[in-house]
């Protein structure tokens, strides 16, 4: 049977489940991995039946372009491209993010600074909708360009046909640590418009802010030139990749090894379970040294508040999660870090610099205008008033004066005159009433600050 006609019928499997559903039943996917951290007020009944959309379908190695099923892992995607020389060309850096998901939500990486998010390189979609149809959508169609940002409020990418790009078998580093943000920020400003550092091609950038006055910008180049004497580095072993930022200046890993460098530890958060150091790492097993496996246990312990137990019993005060990515102008990214610094104190954090091309209207960052997207994920102590959020919301605040953008996979606050202002409300309410006519699925703005 062909991977077209088993398409079909997989969307056919995902129609019947989605008509089974009783009126007002909350709508999801029935999908085994997540990477929100938005709880959920209520559990739907039954998830949606996805059965049979976590493929490649075709892959042109021509054109540089593939069609694929919108619950493929991006793990999954690249292994399929890669046997072709190619990647997509911006791969989010959690192996089970699925490409549907980076598309209708928000997905980055170090290739951002020249090809956005992973909807700029979107040629095409198949929508399943609200109206229970699947919808052909285009650049310039209202579907198509309101959807990235929409989780699922719009309905759900079952086909997307996505651009790739030929890359070498080796990626060389280079760390550059930075004591003043200016000069950071100046060395990004270069990059982002010469692509070029110190004479060298620069193809992928991201950075690690470890403490005032310590901030590293990684400098990654395509490369068909292997190591001279040993082997390439591995940090799915012993070594954790974000400590060999402040302690090596230059570095070769393969295309892989790059593209999942920060999913063997979840960047740095697999410290909260021991992961890092040697004894426990040498006894925890190699295959459960990934993003997927500390997020479930993250959900165990949301369950059964085994963290919240311990600081009871030790006297510390309550914590607050802060879970966010934030997208501010390079312009404010030394006006925002200061601030965090003083306000939140959480170290380290990523900087991911990207530029789009293009207006999107749910998630409206200006074209041409270089962003740094800030990310941080842990706890704080707070006290009492955790469960309000007090550092979320100050969070909120400051990004919105600064002229940025948060992204909605973790929680939100926002009153709802300042989310339509920030996420283009009621142009989104106008597309949604279109395609979800019966309002079957949850408005973002529901999913992201009521968590239903």
């Amino acid at each position: 049977m062909s991977a077209g006609h088993e398409h079909e019928r997989a969307v056919g499997r995902l129609r019947a489940s989605y008509a089974a559903l009783a009126p007002g039943d909350p709508v999801r996917l029935a999908k085994q991995t997540s990477n929100l951290f938005r709880p959920r007020a209520a559990a739907a009944p039954a998830g949606l039946d996805v059965s049979g959309l976590q493929g490649v379908l075709a892959i042109d190695p021509v054109a540089c372009t593939a069609d694929v099923q919108g619950m493929c892992t991006y793990e999954d995607l690249v292994s399929a491209t890669l046997a072709h020389g190619l990647i997509p060309k911006v791969v989010p850096q959690l192996r089970t993010i699925t490409l549907g998901g980076a598309v209708t939500g928000l997905g980055i990486e170090s290739t951002s600074f020249r090809n956005g998010l992973p909807h700029d390189s979107v040629l095409e979609m198949d929508v399943f909708t609200g109206a229970g149809e699947v919808v052909t959508t285009r650049p310039g169609d209202d579907l198509f360009d309101t959807f990235p940002n929409s989780y699922g409020s719009l309905g759900y990418a079952v086909r997307l046909r996505i651009e790739l790009e030929r890359v070498p078998r080796y990626v060389a580093l280079r760390h550059v640590r930075f004591d003043d943000l200016a000069d950071l920020g100046a060395a990004v400003d270069e990059i982002v418009t010469t692509r070029r550092h110190g004479g060298d091609q620069v193809d992928g950038l991201d950075g690690v802010a470890f403490a005032p006055g310590e901030y590293y910008l990684t400098l990654a180049t395509w490369t068909d030139v292997g190591p001279t004497t040993g082997r390439t580095s591995d940090y799915t072993g012993q070594q954790v990749y974000y400590r060999s930022v402040q302690r090596r200046e230059i570095d070769l890993l393969t295309i892989e090894d790059y593209l999942w460098r920060w999913d063997t530890d979840w960047f740095w958060c697999s410290a909260a379970f021991g992961v890092q150091r040697p004894w426990v790492r040498r006894l925890w097993p190699r295959r459960w040294r990934r993003s997927d496996v500390y997020h479930r246990l993250i959900g165990l312990d949301r369950r059964l508040g085994l963290v919240d137990r311990l600081d009871r019993r030790a006297g510390r005060p309550q914590r607050e999660r802060v879970i966010q990515d934030v997208e501010v102008p390079l312009s404010a990214l030394a006006d925002f870090l200061t601030w965090f610094d003083a306000e939140i104190g959480m170290r380290p954090v990523w900087l991911c610099p990207l530029r789009t091309t293009r207006r999107w209207s749910t998630y409206p960052l200006q074209p041409g205008l270089t962003y740094v997207n800030v990310g941080f994920w842990g706890t704080v102590h707070v006290g009492d008033e955790a469960p309000q959020g007090p550092l979320n919301r100050a969070i909120e605040r400051r990004v919105h004066e600064l002229g940025g953008h948060k992204s909605l996979y973790s929680e939100a606050f926002y009153d709802r005159e300042t989310f339509d202002e920030l996420y283009d409300g009621p142009h989104l309410a106008a597309v949604k009433a279109r395609y979800d006519p019966q309002d079957r699925l949850t408005s973002l703005y529901d999913k992201a600050v009521h968590r239903r």
